[in-house]
């Protein structure tokens, strides 16, 4: 019994055994199987895992491509704009120099014109004076001739000896020829001075076309406006105590009249005169009017147009364009802005001056820079007070000379009028553009009503021709425009009369450059519908 449960015990026990042992391999077997499939498994996500990262390091790659290319492209396309505008720049400064060279070009083709047409009147002149003396020369050997065959004669005639009838030979051909060289000498001079005249005017004509300035008449009057004529009686103040003080302080005529809203401010120092506008219309607008207030507001008025005057001699030799001019130099000529003559303001007529004096000088060959400073300063004497003794152009050379101006600056600032002797060609230069200046139309109220009576005689002449129905001057009398009638002029008649009008103008009136006859003839078809 005990034999059997032991028997039966190791049984057991071997077949737990047993068991252990299939369960083992039963259990080696399906790990190694799942170990395949799970093996298998994780192989076929790496791969799909590694294809997947692969494709998206591609789609990277693409995209990153992409960004590149496109950032290629734009750099590509700003540089190109860049260099696109950096050529054009470059292609603009280029027009900019052609330009430059063009203008350049242009004054020096007028500059060797003129001088070619000067070479061409001198080489005229000069073979003309070849001329003459080659017919001198023959009239002389003719003459030489004559004296031996007369001499000859009249020592067989009059028995005179051979010295005596050389002698009175001599005396009979140097009266004749004396008379014959005086001839010679006059018609050149009258030859020189009639192409001389024909010069100075082309060269006035030139100086006057090339400047263009607005001109204006000045009043030694002006007014001020004021809000009442209760103002008037507070202006003139308690027994003219105002008024009086205003005149003092201004040195102005205060014309206080029944003219309602306005009182007059006259004098003829157009500094003393913006002064007093000015402190009349700070006082009428502060409504303070005492001896007291007048005076401090006179002195700050005044204070202001002195700076006003330096503002005005900068602002003008700034526009001629001198360099190294003194600052008394420069307040005197700020001065000129509130000085006229005959309506001219001096400071206007002077920056003018300069300019035709420039002009004028270039056509001659001389210095332009110079001249220009010359005409400038011609009548700085004008800036002057009254106490000193003189005339402005004294007065003005004194001035000048006192701040280092060269000496044919002085000479055309004292001898613009002709006071002292010219000692150089720019005192004469400044004296004919001053001329310009002053006769130009409208530069001066005479010289205005010459300007008008001369476009009233181009109209009047316009209409006296037969089928003018209306004729207008423009352009400053540069241009007459003439309309005619269409049913009794007819196309080739207006070219007729264009024509007779401009003849007409020529030989009746005097006038610088030339004028433009323009003739209208307009028909006009009309009809009415009902």
């Amino acid at each position: 019994m005990g034999d059997a449960a032991i028997l039966l015990a190791q049984m057991s026990t071997a077949g737990a055994i047993g068991l252990s042992v299939l369960g083992l391999v039963l259990g080696l077997g399906g790990g190694l199987v799942l170990s395949r499939v799970l093996f298998q498994r994780s192989l076929t996500a790496g791969r799909e895992e590694a294809r997947r990262l692969i494709e998206q390091a591609r789609n990277e790659a693409q995209t990153e491509a992409e960004k590149i290319r496109l950032q290629a492209e734009r750099e590509g396309l700003e540089r190109k704009e860049k260099i696109e505008q950096e050529l054009e720049q470059q292609r603009q400064e280029l027009r900019e120099n052609e330009r430059r060279l063009t203008k350049r070009e242009d004054v020096v083709t007028r500059r060797e014109e003129a001088m070619t047409d000067r070479e061409k009147s001198l080489d005229r002149l000069q073979h003309r004076l070849q001329d003459e003396e080659k017919k001198l020369e023959d009239r002389t050997k003719a003459l030489d001739r004559l004296i031996e065959e007369q001499r000859e004669k009249l020592h067989q005639v009059s028995g005179l000896t051979r010295e005596q009838a050389k002698a009175e030979l001599l005396r009979l051909v140097e009266e004749e020829e004396r008379h014959e060289v005086g001839r010679l000498v006059r018609q050149i001079e009258e030859e020189a001075e009639a192409k001389a005249r024909e010069r100075s005017t082309e060269i006035l004509l030139t100086a006057i076309q090339r400047y263009a300035a607005e001109t204006t008449s000045e009043s030694t009057v002006r007014t001020v406006e004021i809000p009442s004529d209760d103002m008037k009686g507070r202006i003139i103040g308690r027994e003219g105590r105002n008024i009086r003080a205003i005149e003092k302080a201004t040195g102005a005529d205060i014309i206080v009249d029944d003219t309602p809203g306005v009182i007059v401010v006259s004098c003829f120092d157009k500094v003393r005169q913006a002064i007093a506008v000015e402190a009349l219309r700070r006082l009428i607008d502060d409504g303070r009017l005492h001896p007291t207030r007048i005076e401090e507001v006179v002195q700050k008025v005044s204070r202001e147009i002195g700076e006003q005057v330096v503002k005005h001699g900068k602002d003008a030799v700034m526009e001629v364009g001198l360099r190294n001019v003194h600052p008394k130099i420069v307040e005197a000529m700020g001065k000129l802005a509130f000085r006229t003559s005959y309506g001219q303001n001096v400071l206007r007529h002077s920056i003018e001056v300069a300019f035709f004096s420039q002009i004028i000088a270039e056509q001659l060959g001389l210095n332009g820079r110079l001249a220009r400073r010359c005409g400038f300063l011609h009548d700085i004497g004008k800036a002057m007070d009254h106490e000193m003794e003189g005339g402005h152009p004294k007065i003005g050379m004194e001035f000048a000379r006192q701040f280092g101006e060269k000496e044919q600056v002085l000479n055309a600032i004292g001898g613009h009028h002709g006071d002292i002797p010219a000692t150089s060609f720019y005192t004469p230069i400044v004296m004919a553009a001053d001329a310009v200046s002053s006769a130009r139309p409208g530069a001066r109220r005479e010289s205005m009503e010459r300007y008008i009576q001369r476009l009233t005689e181009l109209q009047d002449i316009a209409l006296s021709f037969k089928g003018v129905v209306e004729a207008h001057a423009i352009q400053a009398g540069r241009e007459v425009r003439v309309m005619i009638d269409a049913e009794k002029v007819g196309d080739d008649e207006a070219y007729l009369i264009a024509h007779k009008i401009a003849k007409r103008v020529s030989d009746e009136m005097t006038f610088p450059g030339e004028i433009r006859v323009t003739v209208l003839r307009e028909t006009r078809a009309i009809e009415i519908a009902r």
